[in-house]
Parts: structure tokens; sequence; C-alpha cells
């Protein structure tokens, strides 16, 4: 006989969890007194939405599913946002909440909240348990939905009292939910007819989206480009599925995305997409997206196909085993008209930046991380320009060297995210980029890096703006700048409050220092590169502040409601 917080704590031992990322609060102490004996490491983190973040970067890193505990009430509706961001993006998350006892559900009881009523929206799956007996079951059917089909969030809520009750149950083989049946192997027919279709097209063009790297079928996508000379484009979560540096490669494609891709998507009359959702910061108007194309989409999510656009040739499955059947069936082709049409807006028009302007730039702050840590690194982002920046200038040659939110958009995202995958992968450096919106959301949590010698690289790109925000009333809202300010200088010149105080606030440096990590402050491009070797070499937690200019803009854009064909270069 067992509790059934043994059973909990028993149950992720058996799913392989060796890492354990939360806070614990009067509805887990069960659960944290059987963590106390168990061999695991155990992140205590500073916020919920941490744990939630450090589980998903954990989980984008290495490809394992990354796992949290929460308390109650304010402990599990903190984790919303951070399951929110991992079932958008499809990441493997097992969340374990706390819950009220059985009898006071429904009475308001102290930090009560309806958990599963709250997170249905934002998981893959959930569960109330209502009898330890079920533990062992429950625990391994949510780590198989979680890492299955196409992945994501799994919260399970345990009650207090189940929690203490005692059981001899266990759980053993391959859990089965009814219902509940991933389909792997694509169709063979379906995949014929998409070869045929590649073999027949002058202008093809794959779309490489998160679920390449998710089936981990990024050299079947590469074998497939080279051989069949085709051009392909990376969802922003797809970055790293095909080398950046490959001459194929025509980046990232959408409303910021690269000249080539858009006019390449424009222009094809083939549009192949792997593991790609179709969102619509990569359509722009749909009604206009790929017009002279047939569509072709590969997808382990069968909801998935033809939810925003149109698909011809609808091929539902695992990306890895479908190109490897696809493959075979491919008859190599130079296509020299179509790539030299292709490598002349690539040469055109590529990723760029004012090169003479004398005050750092976030573009140049990025390629100096590029080349200092010649492109070996795992990056993480928080939202808004510098993360469209890391997307253009730090080139991805590997899967899972890219790793933010894409479709939830999550500021304060990017640090407990970096604390995550350095758990995960010691021997690799890991790199927070972040602006100085974003990082003051999360950054409490430096201390958890510190506390766990976790040598992260923290960089913030202070220009002292909600620096997208700012560029869309710029260009669309007539330059009625509101609510965007956030150096206490251009409060100062901008709303007449001379006798506040000046200088940096908050001051990261100081900031870094007070949670126990190294603070560094560049003011000065020629400082910037070796401001990053300096850090690099501390192997410790260290933040650096670039001082970069203010009203710098992200090109290309596509505005809003527009089509791809209708981008503004801007310098590019």
């Amino acid at each position: 006989m067992r509790s059934g917080a043994k059973c909990t704590v028993d149950a992720l031992k058996d799913a392989g969890v060796k890492t354990l990322f939360g806070l614990p609060g009067g509805t887990v102490l069960d659960l944290f007194d059987e963590l106390a004996r168990a061999p695991l490491e155990f992140f205590l983190v500073r916020h919920e939405q941490g744990a939630t973040h450090m589980a998903d970067g954990y989980a984008r890193a290495t490809g394992k599913p990354g796992c949290c505990i929460v308390t109650s009430g304010p402990g599990a509706t903190n984790a919303v946002t951070g399951l929110a961001t991992a079932n958008m993006d499809g990441i493997p998350v097992v969340c374990i909440a706390g819950q009220v006892p059985s009898h006071m559900i429904g009475n308001d009881a102290f930090q009560e909240a309806d958990t599963v009523g709250i997170t249905r929206a934002v998981t893959k799956h959930n569960y109330l348990v209502k009898n330890a007996d079920d533990l062992p079951r429950i625990i391994a059917e949510a780590f198989e939905i979680a890492t299955t089909g196409r992945p994501g969030p799994v919260l399970v809520d345990i009650p207090k009292d189940v929690q203490r009750q005692m059981t001899s149950a266990t759980f053993s083989g391959k859990p089965e939910r009814r219902g509940y049946k991933p389909v792997y192997e694509g169709n063979s027919k379906q995949i014929a007819k998409l070869a045929a279709a590649i073999n027949t097209a002058r202008k093809p063009v794959i779309l490489a989206g998160a679920g390449v790297i998710a089936a981990g079928a990024s050299a079947e996508l590469t074998a497939l480009a080279r051989k069949a000379k085709i051009p392909v484009t990376t969802t922003l979560l797809g970055l790293g599925g095909f080398p950046d540096t490959d001459p194929l490669a025509l980046r990232m494609p959408g409303m910021h995305g690269s000249v080539a891709a858009n006019r390449a998507i424009s222009t094809c009359d083939l549009l192949i997409s792997v593991g790609a959702r179709f969102d619509d910061r990569v359509t722009g108007k749909v009604s206009e997206f790929a017009p002279n194309a047939i569509i072709a989409h590969i997808d382990i999510d069968p909801s998935a196909i033809a939810k925003s656009v149109r698909v011809d040739i609808p091929v539902i499955g695992h990306a890895k085993s479908i190109l490897k059947e696809l493959i075979p069936q491919i008859v190599a082709q130079p296509r020299k008209e179509w790539l030299t049409q292709v490598h002349g807006w690539q040469k055109e028009a590529p990723f760029t930046y004012d090169t003479k302007e004398p005050r750092i730039l976030a573009q140049y702050a990025i390629e100096q991380i590029y080349e200092v840590t010649k492109g070996d690194a795992i990056i993480t982002t928080d939202v808004g320009q510098h993360q469209m920046w890391a997307a253009h200038f730090f080139k991805y040659t590997q899967p899972r060297s890219f790793i933010s939110s894409g479709g939830l958009g999550t500021m304060g995202f990017g640090l407990p995210a970096a604390i995550g995958a350095k758990a995960g992968c010691r021997d690799r450096n890991v790199i927070a980029i972040s602006g100085d919106g974003s990082i003051q959301m999360n950054f409490q949590e430096l201390v958890v890096a510190v506390e766990h010698d976790l040598p992260i690289v923290v960089v913030i790109m202070n220009n002292g703006y909600l620096g997208m925000v700012r560029q869309w009333q710029e260009m669309f809202y007539k330059k009625e700048y509101s609510a965007v300010r956030l150096d206490q200088n251009l409060r100062a010149r901008n709303e007449k409050l001379k006798d506040k105080p000046q200088g940096y606030l908050p001051d990261f440096v100081k900031m870094a220092e007070a949670h126990g990590a190294a603070g560094l402050r560049v003011t000065e491009k020629r400082e910037v590169a070796p401001a990053l070797r300096k850090a690099l070499a501390m192997k410790r937690p260290v933040v650096i502040e670039c001082i970069t200019k203010p009203d710098d803009n992200v090109y290309p854009m596509v505005p809003p409601g527009a089509s791809l064909s209708e981008m503004v270069q801007g310098l590019a």
C-alpha cells in the first residue's frame, strides 16, 4: 500500500522524469513531502508562470516532456499562461496541480478554483483525479497524450484527500485511451500523389514548420529539398529544421519574413507544407496566399488540414515516416530556372540594417552573438522586435536551437525558457535575447539560474520602448504614441517631469547583481563582442544590457490584412 502522493511521484519516475519545476502550497504539501525523498532534480521557481515556461523550454530543447507542479487556486491560475503558450505551439508538458479536498470542491474553499474548467481551453487534455486507484494509470496516460500525435500540455488536478488515500494500484504497459489513436503512417496513395506533383512542378516551395522538429524529421526534410532542388522557407518555430546556411534556405516567411520567401510563396506552382499550421502571421491575406499553387499539407493533426487555407493534397501522419516513404519516389532534377529566380531575390533583398548607424542596433548585437558563439548556441527569446531580429540575424542550422513563444506571443517567456533549456542541455551555450519590456515580466526567475549554477547569458535590448507596439503606432496610428515609453529619460523629456530621477530605471545591472548574477552594460558597438566573450567565459548567470537605438523598426513587414506580395521592404 502507498499513498496517492507516493503513487504520483513513482509514476513521474516511471515516465522518465528527472527534472521538475514548481512551487509548493497547501494542497500539494503531501506531494512535496514525497519529492523530498525522490531522486528528482527540483527547481523552486518564484512564480508558477515561470514553472510552466521552464518546463516548456526544457521540452523544446531536449525533445522530452517537461514537467511542473503547482498548488491549487492562484498557483494553478498563474500556470495558465504557460499552459496556453505550450498548447498553441504543440509542446509536451505535464502539469501536476493540487486541489482542495474532494468534499470541499464547489464550496468556495480557500484557494479553490475550477482548474479543470479553466484549463480545458488551453491544454490538450486534463484530468480531475477522484480516486488514488486511478493515479498510476492517469499519470501514464498524461505523458502518452502529451508526447504523441500533435504534442501538447496535459494537466492532472489531484485533490488533497486523493493524495492521502492509500492504494495498492499499479500500472504497466502502454496506455490506451478510447478514441485517442493518432495516425502515424501516411496514406500511400496520397504520398504517391504528392510525389507526382513534386516531379511535375516547375516552381515548388517547401514550407517547414514546428512539426518537422517535433517529428525529428530535419534530416529527411533536408534530403528531400536537396534531392529535388526545392527552396525551403521555415516558419518562426520551424527555424533550425532546415539549415539557414543552405543555398536553398529562403529563411522565414510571413509578416516579418524574407523578401525571397514571400515572393517564392506568391509565385510557386506547388507549396508543400510540412508540419506548419498556416498561422495568420505566415499567410497574410488568406485569399491571396500562394494564389498560383497546388497546396500539399503533411501534418499529424487532422484538424490542422484546411483549417486556414485550402489544401489540394492532404497527407495525414508523422512527418518523418511520410518523408521517408516520399523521398524514393522523387526524381532528382536541377530546376535551374526556378533556382536562378529565387537566388536573385535572395541576393537583391537579404535581411539587412544600417551598418553605418553609430549607436548599437539590436540587429548588430544579435549578429555579434552569432559570431562570438560561431552559431553554436540555443537561443531563447521573448516577444517583440528583438524576437524578429533574432530570427533574422542568427543563422540556425540545427533543430531545437531556437526557442520562442510563437502562437501565443508570450512576453516573459525567454528567461524561464532559457533556464529550462539549460537544465536539459548542460553542455550547450544558452542565450536569452529579450527586450526591456519583456524581461521585466519574469525577471525574478533569474535567481533560479543562480541557485542551480546554470550559466545562461541574458542579453537585454534596451531601447526604452515597448518596441513592436511603438512600431505599429508609428506605421498605422499616425505616430500617436500611447503607453509605450519605458525609459525614464524619455518620460522626462516627453512628459516634462524634470524633477524625476534620471538614469537607468530600472537598473538591469543592479537587478542582476541583486539576484546573485553578474551584470554588464554596453553603450557602444565596440563593447558588444567583448562583453559577450566575457559573459560566456564567466561560467555563471550573466545579464548584458545593450542600450540600443530607440526608434528602429523591423523590416520587411507585411501590413495587417495585406498579402505577402504587398510587403514593406524598408531597408531590405
